[in-house]
């Protein structure tokens, strides 16, 4: 059956299989619903583990005696493995099929959390978040694209958008966990090690989950060439059973050189992973250094205080963008939402760069910095997500979006690692300038990106698929 791409790209002709156009009108479910929240239970364990550094950091920097370089090395180290692990996983994930990396990176997370929590030294801790970190990284294209493979056109966004939103609570459940366990009086040198070991319990909660989904019936079809096994996934979520069939099967195999010598998927690539370096560099040196930047304008600042604070800030402007942005999310294209965001991202970080009251005392300044928390909420946190998703086919969409989700974390680990020390050198408003500069910048990547908005996932993601399935094509 050929279908084609609509919206503002030229008709590109696609071969599609009742399957997949089973897949993309299957009706709302309960397992639509489901596969969200065990999927958005993987970025609330992300986010959960990735955001208590900061606060760890004021706990454990006079313990273990660390400088300033240390701290950075510190609160970077797991993102360093994240952006390894989202490569390597997201290209396991295209070679062995979704569903046998969907509880293999969250199995990692167990592991690194337990060990973070029993750090003795430095060193080991620094070990212990690099284990955490590659399993933090495989779950990005494993979660992302299992969900985006599972849902149908008219939802996808609002799914995605669903299962990300999750990432958000787990910021708001970082602070208030590490805020109960301090106002508990539990001593500092205990306090971090309870916070860093509660992230073990969802990754085990996230563990049992998966065990139990179906492959996706895109992968089976498309790269495996399994037919009917393809057919027996979906229905476990479609009510269709008989889906017919079709003149001609093929099974795409496309290696990583195929891809990376391909001008529409560097160009793709462009949008996907330099829009999420960009991003990941100033929004993972603000949301890591956090507690640092509130400590910078009010060092008399208490622990506990310090926290409340940017709990507060996480659950008024965080949730409350993720919200804004899951209820638009299907009623705008990709690219727009992405954009608005990090518009509202880039003005709040010129604000503080340009008006020095703002830096004077905590409120203003938590305010305006507010404003790209709930811009990073709102756009690029489920744009990324979705863009790096639906823009690639099937043989390739888990490797795009591990590369592209990889480049994120470098951006990420860089972000992480320079912003401690630029607040440290030059103070906050030479490090909010960059922030801002960043933010710039990844809007100017997003817009190579053509939108994939409301259309069959397989359309959405045709010229390139087309441009990709030339080289080597095996009958099923």
């Amino acid at each position: 059956m050929m279908r084609s791409a609509r919206r503002d790209r030229a008709a590109v002709p696609l071969i599609s299989d009742p399957i997949e156009e089973a897949l993309d009108d299957a009706p709302l479910s309960l397992f639509h619903f489901r596969a969200a929240i065990t999927a958005g239970a993987g970025f609330f364990t992300d986010a959960y583990d990735l955001n208590v550094i900061g606060t760890v950091m004021l706990l454990v920097r006079p313990q273990f005696g660390l400088d300033a370089g240390q701290v950075a090395l510190a609160s970077s180290s797991a993102l360093l493995a994240t952006a390894i692990g989202a490569f390597l996983f997201g290209r396991l994930g295209d070679l062995l099929g979704r569903r046998r990396i969907y509880g293999l990176e969250a199995a990692i997370m167990v592991v690194g959390a337990l060990l973070s929590a029993v750090s003795p030294n430095f060193a080991w801790l620094l070990v212990a978040r690099f284990i955490l970190g590659l399993g933090i990284g495989g779950d990005y294209p494993a979660s992302s694209v299992i969900m985006t493979e599972y849902a149908n056109r008219f939802n996808r966004g609002r799914l995605v958008g669903l299962s990300f939103a999750f990432y958000v609570l787990g910021q708001m459940t970082a602070y208030l966990v590490s805020l109960l366990i301090l106002a508990a009086g539990t001593p500092s040198d205990l306090a971090w090690r309870f916070i860093l070991g509660f992230g073990a319990i969802p990754s085990i909660v996230v563990l049992w989950n998966r065990r139990h989904m179906p492959e996706s019936p895109r992968w089976t079809l498309r790269v495996a060439g399994d037919r009917e096994r393809a057919a027996n996934d979906l229905s476990v979520f479609s009510e269709r059973r008989d889906v017919g069939t079709v003149s001609r099967h093929a099974r795409v195999k496309l290696s990583l050189s195929d891809m990376l010598r391909n001008k529409i998927f560097l160009i793709t690539l462009v949008g996907t992973g330099v829009s999420w370096f960009f991003y990941d560099v100033a929004s993972y040196g603000n949301s890591v250094s956090q507690p640092l930047l509130i400590k910078s304008i009010s060092p008399a600042t208490d622990n506990v205080t310090n926290v409340a604070i940017n709990a507060l800030l996480v659950i008024c402007f965080g949730v409350t963008g993720a919200l804004v942005g899951l209820a638009v999310i299907d009623r705008m294209r990709r690219t727009t939402l992405q954009i608005s965001g990090l518009c509202l991202c880039a003005a709040s970080m010129l604000l503080i760069t340009l008006i020095p009251g703002l830096t004077d005392t905590v409120a203003p300044f938590a305010v305006v910095f507010g404003l790209s928390l709930f811009g990073s909420a709102f756009g690029p946190n489920p744009g990324l997500i979705l863009l790096s998703a639906e823009c690639y086919p099937t043989a390739a969409r888990s490797t795009g979006h591990g590369i592209s989700s990889s480049l994120g974390k470098v951006g990420a680990f860089i972000g992480a690692l320079v912003a401690p020390l630029v607040l440290s050198a030059y103070g906050l408003r030479v490090t909010t300038l960059l922030a801002g500069a960043c933010f710039v910048l990844a809007i100017l990547a997003t817009l190579v990106l053509r939108d994939p908005s409301g259309v069959p996932l397989d359309a959405a993601s045709a010229q390139l698929e087309g441009d990709l399935r030339a080289p080597e094509l095996e009958p099923a």
